[in-house]
């Protein structure tokens, strides 16, 4: 099973990396679908049957990707600031280690 998914993922992820390209905009709204989510959910479910924690998953998930939104601000700032590609990477990079310890702390309060 865990080849199959590597084979969904790794397509999924090269086919919009080749997508980006032509078309980031595209590209950007198919990678910012829950994709990877439903995928994730669909396979746990169907490999362990629990929904008690198929549940507590999809909070996780839920509060993940609130927070984990902190990594765009830096790309939003960027011409403002007058940063690099990679300084904002990397600043992005930076405030994800942040957006952890806020998840953990919603999930905590919310999502139990």
């Amino acid at each position: 099973m865990i080849v199959v998914n590597v084979l969904i993922s790794a397509a999924l992820i090269s086919f919009c990396a080749w997508l980006a390209r032509a078309r980031p905009d595209l590209a950007g709204f198919i990678v910012s679908l829950p994709l990877t989510t439903l995928l994730v959910l669909a396979l746990n479910q169907a490999q362990y049957s629990d929904p008690a924690k198929a549940t507590l998953f999809a909070k996780s998930i839920f509060f993940g990707v609130l927070t984990s939104l902190v990594f765009f601000v830096p790309f939003l700032l960027a011409e403002r600031l007058k940063l690099s590609f990679w300084m904002c990477y990397l600043t992005g990079l930076a405030l994800l280690i942040g957006a952890y310890f806020i998840h953990k702390f919603l999930f905590v309060a919310f999502g139990r």
